[in-house]
């Protein structure tokens, strides 16, 4: 079912997860022991992220240079395939741009159509951690609203491979990012909901917030994408804090702001347990305000701690 769908049948504020593939040599029955204690909550859908490949350079005897692997997670389109036969849940594979080109990922598209998932989440992707900044795959898309255009003419039945006549139109369901504290690439958040506004009106159907810990930052977001027009499901994305170093490293990492009630508490906290704990509670009471102010779905990004996330949706829901 479409995520669309999802929120015209709903009642009430439904449930979803983010979740990470595992790294490369574990198996799937890892992942499935994350994702098995959250079943209880009757998940709308679950994502499963995407993450580029990383390299090094290695000097040969020769002195010339061999690029190697260091690190890749499994492939999201099986995993994504896996789950919803083994679950029965929608399962929504991340879409990057970087890594791919257009045809690689017309190619990754076809599989998904064919397998029968029916919503993907469209995102530009980071650069690797060798790039000062983000660089498309030759013959990749540069912006999200790039790679939504392909999608536009995919939904026409449009391909690259023109030879081929009368092929069928790819209908996806199309989620995006949104940043309610702005993109760290945007010079404000004017400008960067201009681009949010251009991934709308080339065709996405809902929005995910990347993660907050100030409910009214995603207060203010939903109201000013209803003043420029963007009238589509804007789904709060949330996670607990887990430890106390995170206080230092999300901030850096995600460009978001720690409330000072929240750093306060933590950086007193007397260890990481303790630490988790209040993450907890903080996000529990999160959660309940944004039901309380009818938020379409929270959407819970696990980062594999499926146990706390369990903690806090018994709590909620």
């Amino acid at each position: 079912m479409k995520v669309t769908e999802h929120f015209k049948k709903a009642t009430k504020t439904l449930i979803s997860f983010e979740i990470l593939p595992p790294l490369k040599g574990k198996s799937i029955n890892e992942l499935f022991i994350q994702i098995e204690p959250l079943l209880e909550f009757n998940p709308a859908f679950i994502d499963v992220t995407y993450h580029r490949e990383e390299y090094i350079y290695k000097k040969r005897e020769n002195g010339l240079l061999e690029r190697k692997s260091i690190r890749k997670r499994p492939g999201t389109v099986a995993i994504c395939a896996a789950i919803q036969n083994k679950y029965h849940i929608d399962a929504i594979p991340h879409i990057i741009c970087g890594g791919f080109s257009a045809e690689e990922t017309e190619n990754a598209l076809i599989d998904l159509n064919f397998l029968g998932i029916e919503n993907i989440m469209v995102l530009r992707g980071d650069p690797v951690k060798s790039e000062k900044k983000y660089v498309p795959e030759e013959g990749g898309h540069y912006y999200a609203s790039d790679l939504l255009k392909q999608l536009a003419k995919l939904r026409n039945g449009e391909y690259s491979d023109d030879v081929l006549l009368n092929q069928n139109p790819m209908d996806f369901c199309i989620g995006v990012a949104a940043y309610p504290e702005k993109h760290h690439e945007a010079p404000n958040l004017t400008t960067d909901l201009k681009y949010l506004k251009n991934k709308i009106d080339s065709g996405a159907d809902y929005i995910v917030t990347q993660m907050f810990f100030d409910n009214t930052k995603y207060y203010q977001l939903v109201s000013l994408c209803r003043e420029m027009g963007i009238n589509v499901p804007i789904i709060p994305g949330i996670k607990p804090i887990t430890s106390k170093n995170q206080i230092y490293d999300i901030p850096k990492t995600f460009n978001i702001d720690i409330p000072e009630e929240l750093f306060n508490a933590i950086e007193g906290s007397k260890d990481n347990a303790q630490a988790l704990e209040i993450g907890i509670e903080w996000t529990i009471a999160q959660s309940k305000d944004l039901i309380k102010n009818n938020a379409p779905s929270i959407h819970y990004f696990t980062m594999s701690k499926s146990q706390a996330i369990k903690k806090i949706a018994k709590a909620v829901f």
